[in-house]
């Protein structure tokens, strides 16, 4: 089955760190660029972070540069999202996707040619 799968939600504290993974199960993700996306409560998603296929470009939201870090590792065809000095305001639904066109963009949900079902990340103050 082809799919993307997230993990390493929870819950933590303010200033706290969490890192989520999102593998790829019955493909690579060797030529896919990757793209964090959130959702909270009542709220739009918005994109966090992206990696493209070759390594060389990161993307990050304003609201998270200098607290996550994206990046991939090619062996375990997994892509990682570091989360450090967590906030409230993170508090959301954490989805991957993956385009086959390599590049780093934030799009539509049918930009996209694999998405996860998402992991909860809750931030407590």
């Amino acid at each position: 089955q082809v799919q993307l799968v997230e993990s390493g939600g929870g819950l933590v504290q303010s200033g706290g760190s969490l890192r989520l993974s999102c593998a790829a199960s019955g493909f690579t993700l060797d030529s896919y660029a990757i793209v964090w996306f959130r959702q909270a409560p009542g709220k739009e998603r918005e994109g966090v972070s992206c990696i493209n296929n070759l390594f060389s470009t990161t993307l990050y939201a304003d609201s998270v540069k200098g607290r996550f870090t994206i990046s991939r590792d090619k062996a375990k065809s997994t892509v990682y999202l570091q989360m450090n000095s967590l906030e409230p305001e993170d508090t959301a639904v954490y989805y991957c996707a993956a385009d086959s066109r390599g590049v780093c963009f934030y799009g539509l949900e049918k930009d996209y040619d694999y998405w996860g079902q998402g992991t909860q990340v809750t931030v407590s103050s």
